[in-house]
Order: structure tokens, then sequence, then C-alpha cells
């Protein structure tokens, strides 16, 4: 039975490196030289943008600060000693859970399948003494959708389509793929300072073996779970769970959140719990637009929160939907 995880920023309670000449260096034993990896340098940051690509060692790499951690592991953010590019480095502990080294074996895997400029980049992965592994991604310096939303961030219609309209692409890319990411919401989409936002946390994500799945388990955050995750007899296609229309259910969910500033099927400020948001979502009527919202983005929701899973778009068929037209060439 799934549990509902509550919603909240990085932790950042992990000491900080000081500001001094002598910089910090990572408490990890670093690899043979050989165990380096081919990356083309990509940064948010202008200063980096033009880094030439280079063969990379955790010896390269100085520690600037923790973004982030648990599950096992740690996210800091690095820096490239040679050419000051920055980057997000997820390390995972050998003594995490077996199922947490799973899961970040899965998403290596998956990252290792997608190119896309709508899906976070992985620059390659280092295997570390003790069983500890880490992965090397690009840096989206504003964080996450959630995040700015938290901050007080106000997302209009236009905004809106813009991120949906990049969304859309990432999912539209690693569906052809045969991936689903099954975990899609505020904090797993990533934005750096151009408002480029890109798909991340492929950990609970799945390579499909055909196209529909038995529903046979509750993985991802409950609250953004589509109605046929719960009950696949009732809403899903011949008692199945389709996962490609459960990313599209978990997109018009965020969209909504975002749109309102809190998530939609609770009033705001209300904690959730599994057994309400499960009534909610199989029993309740899909969450409503306001009055004043454009009739464009009310259908583009309406598109994407049909409780029958076999009427919900796909993402090709969303790239083509009206809300989107004028954002084709973000």
């Amino acid at each position: 039975m799934a549990l509902v995880k509550e919603r909240r920023q990085l932790n950042l309670r992990l000491p900080l490196p000081e500001h001094s000449e002598r910089r910090p260096r990572f408490p990890l034993p670093l690899p043979p030289s050989s165990a380096s990896i081919s990356t083309t340098t990509t940064s948010s940051s202008s200063s980096t943008n033009t880094a030439a690509a280079a063969a990379i060692t955790m010896a390269d790499l100085e520690k600037v600060q923790v973004l982030g951690h648990g599950n096992g592991g740690t996210v800091y953010k690095v820096r490239h000693k040679r050419t000051s590019a920055i980057y997000a480095l997820k390390v995972m502990h050998s003594d995490s859970e077996p199922n947490t080294r799973r899961q970040i074996f899965q998403e290596i895997n998956i990252l290792r399948r997608t190119d896309s400029p709508y899906v976070v980049k992985c620059h390659g992965v280092f295997d570390l003494p003790a069983g500890d592994m880490a992965i090397l991604m690009e840096y989206m310096d504003r964080g996450t959708l959630e995040s700015l939303m938290k901050s007080g961030v106000v997302f209009g219609e236009e905004t809106i389509a813009k991120i949906a309209h990049q969304v859309v692409q990432g999912l539209e890319h690693i569906h052809a793929r045969k991936i689903t990411h099954r975990d899609l919401k505020p904090s797993n989409l990533l934005v750096d300072g151009k408002m480029r936002v890109k798909i991340a946390d492929f950990g609970v994500s799945k390579i499909m073996c055909r196209t529909l799945d038995p529903c046979n388990s509750y993985v991802g955050t409950c609250a953004y779970m589509s109605p046929e995750r719960f009950d696949p007899d009732t809403y899903g296609k011949d008692g199945t769970y389709n996962g490609y229309a459960g990313d599209i259910w978990s997109l018009g969910l965020t969209l909504l959140e975002l749109f309102m500033g809190h998530f939609p099927y609770l009033p705001e400020g209300q904690r959730p719990d599994w057994a309400t948001l499960m009534c909610a979502i199989c029993f309740g009527e899909p969450p409503c637009l306001p009055a004043t919202v454009s009739g464009e983005f009310r259908g583009f929701i309406e598109c994407c929160l049909q409780k029958d899973s076999s009427k919900r778009w796909t993402a090709s068929q969303l790239l083509s939907h009206p809300f989107l037209k004028n954002f084709r060439g973000c």
C-alpha cells in the first residue's frame, strides 16, 4: 500500500564549506584515473556555456555546497576545477537500502537511453570505492517548480503554457523510448534561470515491456497517481495500468497546482492522507479551474485529467493542442 510522501523543499541543514583559499575536497576516496567519463559540458551559468568537451574524473571536481540528501544519498553542487563548469553530483552510499540502490541503477539505465533538451542530462557515472556510486548531471540553478511555487512565484497561463510545452516534449521523448516516469510532480521538474524546464528523478521510472502492464505496485507519490493506479478494473483498459496515460494525469495535476498555488485536490494548507486522496481521485470529480481561465487552458487540463485512462490524450496529441500552439518554438 502506498504511503503519502510529504512534499518539502530540499534539506540544506548539512554543513556547507566555508569560503577560503583552500578549496574543499570530496570526503570520498578518488577512483583510479582510468575511471573517467566523457561529457560535453553544459551549464545554466553563462560563464561555463563555452567549456569544451573533456574527460572528467572525481579529482577534477570540487564540492561547492550540499543541495539535499535522503534516500541513502547526497546531492552536491560541484565545480570543475579547470573549466569552472557547474554540475550536480548525486552520490549513492554503499549502505543504502537495497531498494534504493535498485532505483539508482534504474535511473542510470534510463538516463543513458535519453537525449532530450527537456530531460535532465546525465554526463556520466562513477563507480567509487567501498561500493559508492555517483551520477554527474547538469545543474539547474533555479531549483524545482515546487521550490519556486513555495517561494511565492505566481504562475499565469502564459508561463504555464511554456512549462507545459517543454514537459510534454520531454514526455513524448521518454514515452517513445518505452519509458514511463511514474512520479511526475513539481518537485521533479527542474528549472534554470531562463525558465527552461527539464524532467528529472527517474528513480521509480520503468522501461515498459509492453504497452499496458499490470498495476502491481504503488510507486511514486500517491497524490499524483491516476485513478487506474488505485482501481485498474474501473479506470484502466482491460484491468491494466497504462503508464503513459498515468504520466499525463500527473502532468495535469502538476499544472493545476502551479496555477492554484496548492495541491488541487485539497483545500490550501490541508495535509494529505492516503485514504482522503484515494477517495478524492477515484470517486470525486477532477479539480475545476476558475471561470476566468481561457477555454484553451481548461480544455488542455480536461484532456489530461480524464478519469478513463483510454480517453486521455497522449503526449504527441497534446503538442497539437491550441493551448500550446503559441509555444512550439520554446
